[in-house]
């Protein structure tokens, strides 16, 4: 999926000059942006891009962060991009959250609220990295999260036993520009890059396979409010586990559609989407003030049955509320609600 933007002119800088190196987790070197505000910062985001990509095609959406009060940083995970390792192949999938753990500490701010933004499989990154015992940061956003895969059943079957036989073998992406936007513009920039690479390894492959299966099972660990955002017309990454009921404790989920169902729905997503329109992140902000101080101590995600529950039992309440005001027992409310049946 690509990456949060809307113009193909916006959306890669392979000719920007490098920023800074830092090194990762066993040394290999990352590549490292940072948009910074031009005040106090109210948040901190730690921007993770998706496979066969690089940090550089989020030059837009850090601009528009950092102009609305948000300090952000990114960097090129390790075989991407102008980051050290061997190209679009990991060892094993724990190295990514290691770096993205030195990258947490790193860019962390005494006070100031830290959102871990991830998109596609930087979303699964993300995800996993919460939901392990490493310093968790205090938001979560996930866009375009992969939780599960369309790939037949001999393909996942022979995945492990490639990743072990030929571990770098290259294996092209089955990605086209028309399944990244709907602006026919942004595919042609996306394989214009000269540093997007729409390919992987077996093992890479096979890492991503059993870290889907890991972030499913994971959910119920998750201990920090999340954004979960995913297109309703993707179809790089399947939706259907976005319906989850584990995601019961995340603090919203948008499911966008090329035809929203109101006006109303839009200007939400717009509000909500960080980084996509300058100046409308009000709600956001809001929303990592008001947390800032009552969600920092982990509490347990809520269950989809404890949240029906609760329902039921603040339906009962109001029933009895508006009989007590009419003076009748609580119970004849629900009578007096009832259709009658039609006599002739």
């Amino acid at each position: 999926m690509a990456a949060p933007t809307d113009r193909a002119s916006e959306l890669s800088e392979a000719g920007a000059a490098p920023g800074a190196i830092a090194p990762g987790a066993d040394g290999t070197p990352l590549h490292l942006r940072h948009w910074a505000t031009s005040g106090k910062p109210w948040a901190t985001v730690l921007l993770v891009h998706g496979i066969g990509e690089h940090s550089g095609r989020y030059e837009r959406t850090g601009r528009l962060m950092a102009e609305a009060g948000i300090d952000v940083h990114a960097f090129d995970i390790r075989g991407h991009g102008l980051s050290g390792g061997r190209r679009v192949y990991v060892r094993a999938w724990d190295d990514y959250l290691d770096d993205l753990a030195v990258r947490v500490a790193a860019v962390r701010e005494p006070g100031v609220p830290l959102v871990l933004f991830g998109h596609s499989m930087g979303a699964l990154i993300a995800l996993t990295y919460a939901c392990s015992d490493r310093p968790a940061p205090d938001l979560l956003v996930l866009s375009a999260v992969p939780l599960d895969a369309r790939v037949p059943g001999w393909q996942r079957a022979l995945a492990p036993i490639l990743s072990r036989l030929a571990p770098t073998a290259i294996l092209a992406n089955p990605i086209t520009g028309e399944q990244l936007s709907r602006d026919p513009a942004v595919g042609k920039a996306y394989f214009a890059d000269p540093l997007v690479q729409p390919r992987s390894t077996t093992r890479l492959g096979a890492e991503l396979l059993k870290a889907m299966k890991r972030g499913r099972e994971g959910l119920d660990r998750l201990r920090i409010p999340a954004l979960v955002i995913h297109g309703g017309g993707d179809t790089l990454v399947a939706s259907r586990w976005q319906r989850s009921p584990a995601w019961s404790g995340a603090f919203y989920r948008i499911s966008i559609t090329k035809r929203s169902t109101s006006p109303k729905a839009r200007r939400s997503w717009l509000r909500l989407w960080i980084g996509s329109v300058a100046g409308r992140l009000r709600p956001c902000q809001d929303w990592c003030h008001e947390r800032r101080d009552s969600h920092l101590p982990a509490r347990p995600v809520r269950r989809a049955a404890e949240n029906g529950r609760d329902r039921l039992r603040r339906g009962r309440l109001r029933r009895a509320d508006r009989a007590s005001e009419k003076g009748l027992r609580p119970g004849s409310v629900r009578l007096r609600n009832r259709r009658r049946p039609f006599r002739g």
